[in-house]
């Protein structure tokens, strides 16, 4: 169990999820949380890792640190993809143990079960086919931090827990055009809309997809949770349990944040869908206690407000 004392380590506290982990934290009155820049700590250098965690001694890691981006982003840095994400927690992981942590969070993506697997998607579907070509090397690094926690455990009996989120969304994300996840995009191509008074949207695909999406703070609190829940599982689902199409969650969106407008929603086919569906089976997390809790449509009005202050804050 986390103390309020505690010493605990956010690898990661400036992307979506890290950020909204040390939210939380402090909210819930935690105040021993330790923080690293990029620039003050390069978590791709196995020996600073070591070091700064022999250090500081944390009794609590959470590992949010990662590369990450869409579709156009994951197929077009292939090599980025898989060394970065392999360096990173390869690094955090071993050097955990080496300093005698046993206490650890790794976040992976719901990327991790195969194209073909059943859904909604159960943790015993994880290495049970083939992986989707767009992002299969930010998966297989992924996978790779799940069965090296799972291994640390049998061999060494540290209590390192892997929690697979779904599309996640929130406060502080990334909204490159071509390197951004689905919802940081449509949120990009919504305020496009309103600043220019347009009344059209254009999506890559069909719209026919289904995906499962999940506000961040719901992520942090789970990690927050299963960080205090003793478990007999390492790998454990983290979603809403909730599915619509591209096509539904685009309309969800646009009604939410422009209510009195009529948006004609366009498709460019010629640009890939990604997985037809992607739905986690999130029955596990329910069975210790934990499901998300946070409005949808109050974490979009959230989430589209923090993306207008950085907007306006960064020209």
């Amino acid at each position: 169990m986390i103390n309020y004392n505690s010493k605990i380590y956010i690898a990661g506290h400036t992307g979506l999820v890290g950020s909204a982990i040390y939210r939380k934290l402090i909210s819930k009155g935690y105040k021993n949380i330790f923080v690293k820049k990029r620039t003050d700590l390069d978590l791709n250098n196995q020996t600073k890792v070591l070091n700064f965690l022999k250090k500081i001694k944390p009794k609590f890691i959470f590992i949010a640190a990662a590369k990450v981006g869409g579709v156009y982003a994951n197929n077009t840095y292939k090599a980025e993809f898989i060394y970065e994400n392999l360096n990173i927690q390869n690094n955090l992981i071993h050097s955990a143990y080496l300093a005698g942590i046993k206490n650890l969070i790794f976040l992976g993506s719901s990327c991790i079960y195969s194209l073909n697997a059943k859904q909604p998607m159960k943790e015993k579907d994880i290495l049970c086919g083939p992986l989707e070509k767009t992002n299969e090397p930010y998966a297989i690094a992924k996978i790779a931090g799940i069965k090296m926690c799972e291994s640390y455990n049998h061999q060494y009996g540290t209590n390192y827990k892997c929690l697979m989120p779904t599309n996640t969304f929130g406060p502080n994300d990334k909204y490159n055009s071509l390197n951004s996840h689905f919802i940081p995009s449509l949120i990009k191509k919504i305020y496009k809309i309103e600043k220019n008074n347009k009344n059209t949207i254009t999506l890559w695909g069909d719209g026919k997809p289904k995906r499962e999406i999940i506000y961040v703070d719901d992520i942090a609190d789970a990690c927050i949770y299963f960080m205090n829940k003793k478990t007999s599982h390492s790998l454990i689902n983290i979603g809403t349990g909730k599915e619509d199409t591209i096509r539904g969650i685009t309309k969800l969106f646009l009604k939410t944040l422009l209510p009195s407008r009529d948006i004609k929603i366009k498709f460019d086919k010629n640009k890939p869908n990604g997985i037809k569906r992607k739905i986690l089976d999130v029955s596990l997390a329910k069975r210790y206690g934990w499901s998300a809790k946070n409005d949808i449509k109050k974490a979009i009005k959230y989430t589209y407000k923090d993306f207008k202050y950085i907007k306006v804050n960064s020209n």
